[in-house]
């Protein structure tokens, strides 16, 4: 099994993601022991961002890790873990508000808003879920 960098460049739909892991210099720590759970927005998420705001971020390294952080949880939190939340604490400080209340009807989590689109996507330090959008702290 490969780390989380590894697992996200794998997948092929985390290329933006994964170019600000980059630009934020976030690569050692996603590498690490961890563990950590990504909330990893796709390549479609990053797109549906205001025109300007991406490339803004990754002019602005602070703002960038800050946002990036806010995607991240201290921890390998599996889905079977995240339905039994109503908040979790990000690496950046702020808590996102989890909405797990139809996965009794098989649908996945939402958190701050965002659809979960895949859960469990494993690596050896981690897992990753793939979300729909981008989570801007406050």
């Amino acid at each position: 099994m490969i780390d989380i960098v590894d697992t996200a460049i794998a997948a092929g739909t985390f290329k933006t993601l994964v170019t600000a892991v980059k630009a934020a210099g976030l690569v050692e720590t996603l590498k690490s022991k961890g563990p950590f759970t990504v909330l990893a927005p796709n390549d479609e998420a990053f797109a549906k961002l205001p025109k300007g705001t991406l490339e803004g971020l990754l002019k602005d390294i602070p703002k960038l890790k800050a946002v990036l952080n806010y995607h991240v949880i201290s921890g390998k939190v599996m889905a079977a873990d995240v339905v039994k939340l109503k908040t979790a604490m990000t690496v950046q400080g702020q808590e996102v508000k989890i909405d797990a209340s139809k996965w009794h009807l098989h649908k996945n989590p939402k958190i701050n808003g965002a659809n979960v689109l895949k859960v469990d996507i494993s690596a050896n330090n981690g897992v990753i879920h793939m979300i729909d959008n981008v989570l801007l702290p406050d």
